[in-house]
């Protein structure tokens, strides 16, 4: 959103204010902050100040700094995780981000921003999708439409919704298509960045092609994913173990159609029949230490996974964090099927 939508001069009077309230009616809550000379920001008028000061027969072309309220609710901006969870006690909805020198940083609505994490994100968009040929043919595989949009929109929103600012997309096959489609970002709201990839560079290479990330922590991706991960709880998870990266989970459930021997040698103590085995699985969803990254040799091929098994092996600490809500890791058509299926009832 632009921010002088919802920002009015403290010069501009209560029937200025009353008029652009109602201009952005349909496109945000019914607050206004208002901002002096310096543009700093003095304090906010809503529909209900100004129904208060009718009530009081106060004169229209009064200036709204006269009957804006001065101790409005705000968080200075400091590149720290914000608790928002204090605000929402105050029931608060909207909270008004400033910059130290007090002018408008950024707004947050309560009811869609579900944290504000310090992080900087790729998601990784570059391979070919050919087990969804044809449907891949000629569309990349994290621009297949679901439901009323592309599979890595669902993803970036997400990520928005937690108060990511910054992604980077690794891309390479069709990865003009997706510059398109998203351009800087800032349709958005945010910033976006493309890494092309001569060659493939594997699941984290291309990591290494960002010039220089500006968070102590990076979210890492897969595109063709649909899930309801909390990715906050995955950073707390990261900084209560102080752990070097965390991987979210899945649950991978094994059906075996036989009886299973325990046994002692050839001997035969125990059996369970038609067990079921629970294990927890990758589920493509990383946040890693930048100085994992900075270990890493740029122009060379690197999973993820090679990442994972270096850093238990020098005796780092790797965690994971089950997913408890949905995801479907669209690599076949079958799994295409049903992620369509799914957003029919998704809301």
């Amino acid at each position: 959103m632009d921010l002088n939508q919802i920002t009015i001069s403290s010069k501009a009077t209560i029937l200025d204010a009353l008029k652009k309230l109602n201009e952005i009616r349909k496109i945000s809550r019914l607050i206004l902050f208002v901002k002096n000379e310096n543009n700093k920001i003095i304090g906010s008028i809503t529909d209900g100040d100004i129904r208060r000061s009718l009530s009081l027969n106060q004169d229209l072309n009064k200036s709204v700094e006269e009957v804006c309220f001065k101790n409005f609710v705000h968080h200075i901006e400091n590149g720290d995780f914000i608790d928002l969870s204090v605000y929402r006690k105050q029931n608060i909805k909207i909270l008004p981000i400033l910059n130290s020198d007090k002018t408008l940083s950024r707004i947050l609505d309560l009811e869609i921003t579900k944290s504000t994490l310090p992080l900087e994100c790729m998601i990784m968009a570059g391979g070919r999708g050919k087990r969804l040929s044809p449907l891949t043919d000629s569309i990349p595989k994290p621009m297949l439409p679901l439901g009323d949009k592309p599979i890595i929109e669902h993803n970036i929103d997400r990520l928005i919704s937690y108060g990511i600012q910054k992604i980077y997309i690794s891309v390479k096959y069709l990865g003009e298509q997706l510059e398109a489609y998203f351009g800087d970002g800032s349709s958005k709201g945010i910033q976006i960045e493309y890494i092309w990839e001569d060659e493939p560079l594997g699941t984290a290479g291309a990591l290494k092609l960002v010039d220089k990330f500006n968070t102590d922590y990076v979210l890492l991706m897969n595109s063709d994913l649909f899930t309801s991960v909390n990715f906050e709880e995955m950073y707390l998870l990261l900084l209560q173990e102080n752990a070097d990266m965390v991987v979210a989970s899945t649950e991978y459930k094994v059906d075996v159609p036989y009886a299973v021997f325990e046994t002692d040698g050839n001997r035969v103590k125990a059996f369970k029949e038609k067990p079921s085995y629970i294990y927890q699985s990758n589920a493509g969803i990383y946040i890693l230490k930048r100085s994992l990254i900075d270990q890493m040799n740029k122009n060379e091929y690197c999973d993820i996974t090679d990442v994972m098994e270096k850093l238990v092996q020098d005796g780092g600490k790797l965690v994971y964090d089950p997913i408890l809500g949905f995801w479907i890791d669209i690599g076949k058509p079958s799994d295409y099927k049903q992620a369509q299926e799914f957003i029919k009832h998704f809301k």
